[in-house]
């Protein structure tokens, strides 16, 4: 594997940059560093679009919004959403969680790990059961007995997408935590995650970040050759896998290790803006 130091020869001039925040581009602190904001306006600069492809909601997307020149857009909560930063984070696409299929997951789940806890995330905010950890939440959301009776609701509000289902469990390991669910419902959904807890995203079956990014891409005739794309936990895997040129952070779970083609130094190190000003400085007639 190369360094960061040493980057893989690109095979052709990238177009789009493609990075995930929470442990990639943002620091431990949530902040983006001077340098990092430097690289992403001189790719930019440069003609490659830079995307953020996150499994935050739209809301939590204030500490990144003003960094997304020209197109504005952003693929938030896993690839279930493209938004509009430039308005606010305005939902432009949804790849929604069927509610029929989310309740089939909830159900699935309690029986092979007793003493889970859910979330909902839905288009219009979020919602979460009494024994769900609010600290894990940017927001309190709005408390429900339980995930059955939200995602059973037929009043008004109910066709309100559902972009993806939390689960957490108290007792179990976050990675056995993963293999548990999936044996149990992954035929169901897409189940992955991104947080140091026994936190796991469910999303609709075959959404991801990088099933979005993939549309995204075509849109602008952008080939997976074209793109080169950073991050650190299990829900990056296929996005790294799908991207010409792939970066796992430093400090990356030993899945997107496996799964990226290159590696860099760790968020804290500023590892993305030190591959782009090195992928900057190869082009020709361009300096970072």
């Amino acid at each position: 594997m190369t360094s960061a130091t040493d980057p893989q020869p690109v095979a052709v001039v990238p177009r789009l940059i493609a990075t995930d925040l929470d442990g990639t581009l943002l620091r431990d602190d949530k902040s983006v560093s001077e340098r990092t904001v430097a690289a992403l306006a001189a790719a930019e600069k440069a003609g490659i679009e830079v995307f953020f492809v996150t499994g935050r909601p739209a809301r939590w997307m204030g500490v990144v919004s003003e960094h997304v020149h020209g197109h504005g857009l952003a693929i938030c909560a896993n690839g279930a959403a493209v938004v509009d930063l430039h308005t606010g984070g305005r939902v432009l696409k949804v790849h929604a969680l069927e509610r029929g299929t989310a309740l089939d997951v909830v159900h699935a789940l309690r029986a092979a790990a007793p003493g889970v806890s859910f979330g909902v995330e839905t288009a219009m905010g979020f919602h979460h059961e009494p024994h769900y950890p609010r600290q894990i939440s940017y927001d309190p959301g709005t408390i429900v007995a339980v995930a059955e009776k939200l995602l059973q609701e037929e009043r008004s509000g109910s066709d309100v997408p559902v972009l993806k289902l939390l689960a957490h469990h108290h007792e179990l390991a976050p990675d056995a935590f993963l293999t548990l669910a999936r044996s149990a419902a992954g035929a169901l959904a897409s189940i992955t995650r991104s947080s140091p807890s026994a936190l796991l995203e469910i999303s609709g079956p075959g959404v991801s970040k990088a099933s979005t990014l993939a549309l995204c891409c075509a849109e602008r005739g952008i080939s997976p050759a074209e793109v080169v794309a950073f991050g650190d936990m299990p829900n990056d895997v296929e996005m790294l896998t799908w991207a010409g040129t792939s970066y796992a952070m430093g400090n990356a779970h030993p899945d997107v290790l496996a799964a990226a083609s290159g590696r860099t130094v760790a968020n804290n190190d500023d590892g993305v803006a030190v591959v782009i000003e090195q992928i900057l400085a190869g082009l020709p007639g361009r300096e970072v």
